[in-house]
């Protein structure tokens, strides 16, 4: 700060000093929040991806095992 500053304005620039390295912060934040959420969107994505592939095999499996419907043994709670 200037010793020719008033004490009104050493404050109101104190003041700015500090809003401005909240602001720092708080980009700083959302910054890594965005990339956070980026990574979470890709991982969701391959996840779903996985799962589709999964339910796929399945049914493949299925097939496979039981080309006759009727084959296909009831389910457990029958």
């Amino acid at each position: 700060m200037h010793d020719s500053l008033s004490p009104h304005e050493q404050a109101l620039e104190a003041r700015l000093i500090e809003l401005e390295t909240r602001l720092s912060f708080q980009e700083q934040a959302l910054a890594e929040l965005s990339d956070a959420l980026a990574d979470a969107r890709l991982t969701g994505a391959r996840n779903a991806e996985l799962i589709r592939l999964l339910l796929d095999d399945l049914g493949k499996v299925r097939t496979t095992l039981y080309a006759d419907a009727a084959e296909e043994p009831p389910p457990p709670h029958y």
